[in-house]
């Protein structure tokens, strides 16, 4: 039998990237899926997954939004009968403005989306995961939330956020048998990493990307979402309240060099 055989499942920012790899993989063992997103194309990640003969309902939401939230919970009980894991991996990247030079306007979209994207995810999907017996809530964080050099200064503490956010709710979770845990991707090809991609390969220098990890590539929405299945499954049963780096090694070590004040990352 598949992992998810009757389990009910939201999947955010499943229009695109780590979000469609992972309701994709979902569905083909055997969940029944939510495909949340803010863009119509989560109706393509639908379609496929129809065409493949798994099980999925598209909604189009914004994950930042409480109202869209309590949508996408309710459109799972309503369909699927209940709500059994919710992976809220819905997320933009703000751009690598500095701090010096971002607006608040900046911040408060980006943190609004990434940290308060999947409290609400927590807020909303848990009640129903407790109802069930148990449970698990995934959220998608990232390396540059445990230490500076893989993002934006936004983006980094949103993602910081995040990490924390899971190990908070995972203790104020106690004795529900819901767990909550966090990925922490680094560079992965997707539509918020293309421009890099597009760039490396115009110029033929994609020997350089991901040259900083021991594994000196980047990596895939399908290397991400594996985890994401893994820690959503009965396999990862005893995992809790953790913070999973999935970069190639990158994370593992500190930086060889710095940025000066003032001066463009080397």
């Amino acid at each position: 039998m598949a992992r998810f055989t009757g389990k009910s499942i939201i999947v955010t920012g499943a229009g695109s990237g780590i979000g469609r790899a992972s309701a994709t993989l979902f569905a083909a063992e055997g969940g029944s899926v939510i495909a949340a997103d803010k863009t119509e194309a989560v109706h393509d990640t639908v379609e496929a997954i129809l065409k493949a003969g798994g099980t999925a309902k598209a909604i189009q939401m914004d994950a930042g939004d409480e109202g869209d939230v309590e949508r996408a919970v309710a459109l799972a009980v309503s369909e699927h009968g209940g709500l059994d894991i919710i992976y809220a991996n819905a997320g933009i990247s703000g751009g690598i403005t500095g701090i010096l030079d971002s607006s608040v306007e900046l911040w408060t979209e980006v943190l609004r989306v990434n940290l308060i994207g999947p409290f609400l995810a927590i807020k909303h999907g848990a009640p129903e995961i407790i109802k069930r017996g148990k449970g698990a809530i995934v959220c998608t964080a990232s390396v540059a939330g445990i230490r500076s050099g893989a993002g934006g200064p936004a983006y980094s503490a949103s993602k910081a956020g995040v990490i924390n956010l899971v190990t908070t709710a995972a203790q104020q979770l106690t004795g529900t048998n819901v767990r909550v845990n966090a990925i922490c991707p680094g560079l992965i090809e997707t539509g918020m990493t293309a421009r890099v991609f597009e760039y490396a390969r115009a110029n033929d220098k994609m020997d350089k990307v991901g040259r900083l990890n021991p594994l000196k590539r980047a990596g895939v929405p399908e290397e991400i979402a594996r985890v994401a299945l893994f820690l959503a499954s009965d396999d990862a049963s005893y995992v809790n309240g953790q913070a999973w780096a999935v970069d190639g090694g990158l994370s593992s070590s500190h930086p060889v060099t710095r940025q000066e004040f003032g001066k463009p990352a080397v």
